[in-house]
Parts: C-alpha cells; sequence; structure tokens
C-alpha cells in the first residue's frame, strides 16, 4: 500500500521529536541512527528517505526541541521562568527539558550548521522571553536584553552544573537553591517586568 505524503510527513516528524528527545538524553555522539529510528517505530533503511544525514536530522531536531521550550515559556514571567527552570524536575528530566542545558557543550564540537542552527534556536528563546519589551525604549529594551541573556546563561550553566553531580549529592540541589535564589534577587532588584520601565 501507498504511503500518503501526509503519512511521509508524520513518520518523519516522529523521527524529529523522538531524536529531539534522545539527543537531549544521550547526547549526539551518544545515540546513532539505528536506534533513533528504532525508538521512533522504523527499520533503519527507512532514515535515508527522509534525512541525507544524521547531521541533517540533528539540526532539525534542534529546531524542534527549541520550538517546545519557546512553547513553554510563552507569556511566563520571568521570574516564574526560573523557577520552573532551576527546578528538580527540570534537573532529572533533560530529554523533556531545554536542550540548551542538555547540548551546549555537544554543539560546541559540532558543525557550523548545527551551531548556526542553535544561534537561530537561542535568539528565539530570548525573543520569546521578551513578550512585554515592545512598550519600552529603545535603550530600556537593549538593557532588558542584556539582562535576559545573563538570566538564560545563568540558569544553563546551573542545571549544567547540577546535572554533571551524582543524583543523590547535597550539591546538586545546592547549586539549583543557591542559583534561583540569585537570580530571583537579582530580580526583584532590577524588576524586568515591563510596566517597572519608563518608556521615556
Amino acid at each position: 500500500m501507498k504511503v500518503t505524503k501526509a503519512q511521509v510527513q508524520e513518520n518523519r516528524q516522529r523521527i524529529v521529536e523522538t531524536a529531539s528527545v534522545l539527543f537531549r538524553e544521550h547526547g549526539y555522539d551518544g545515540v546513532g541512527v539505528a536506534e533513533l529510528m528504532a525508538a521512533a517505530g522504523f527499520t533503519h533503511g527507512g532514515f535515508y528517505k527522509h534525512f541525507g544525514s544524521k547531521a541533517d536530522l540533528m539540526v532539525e531536531a534542534v529546531g524542534c526541541s527549541f520550538a517546545q521550550s519557546a512553547e513553554k515559556t510563552t507569556d511566563v514571567d520571568i521570574a516564574d521562568f526560573v523557577q520552573l527552570y532551576l527546578s528538580r524536575q527540570h534537573r532529572d528530566a533533560p530529554g523533556d527539558g531545554c536542550t540548551m542545558a542538555a547540548l551546549c557543550a555537544d554543539v560546541a564540537r559540532q558543525p557550523e550548521s548545527l551551531k548556526a542552527a542553535f544561534l537561530t534556536g537561542i535568539e528565539n528563546q530570548l525573543a520569546t522571553m521578551a513578550h512585554k519589551d515592545a512598550a519600552l525604549s529603545e535603550s530600556a529594551q537593549h538593557e532588558a536584553r542584556a539582562d535576559r541573556i545573563a538570566i538564560l546563561a545563568h540558569v544553563v550553566g546551573a542545571i549544567a552544573l547540577s546535572r554533571a553531580c551524582p543524583d543523590d549529592s547535597p550539591l546538586a540541589d545546592e547549586i539549583l537553591q543557591v542559583c534561583r535564589s540569585r537570580i530571583l534577587n537579582q530580580l526583584a532588584g532590577i524588576n524586568l517586568d515591563v510596566n517597572s520601565h519608563h518608556t521615556n
């Protein structure tokens, strides 16, 4: 029976979504094409009907995982974002979590095409976090972006450090608690809410 174009697209999307989870869990070198295809419910031989190479799939998976993160954080207050991000739940579930915390170190050793896709994803995440910035003056928008970059780097680094510790180690939780507290205290001081900024 001939597979419809819609079914082909659905199958491709399932492979991309499966890969985005497995890459976050195991890293790019920690999972092979055969394993990816089996997890998605397909045979190894079908891979090249959809993708030219594993690298092509890696780029699409990055876009998929960033889109999932953006969907979860749209309209989320920055303080709530920090609370959710620096939680034990996020720390312990890399496959469903932020691709930046899971794969930054891996991406640094990958081809430029993947770095470019990652850059786009980071910019999109920053834009999602800036949903209240439209009413700000140009200088205030610049400062708010700098604050978001600093916060994003802080939370990503905190999750990465915590995950590098044994799951049952006190330090794994301490890193999350300390960084969460410091960032929230910082936010209380600078208040990134649009209503606190002067627009002139």
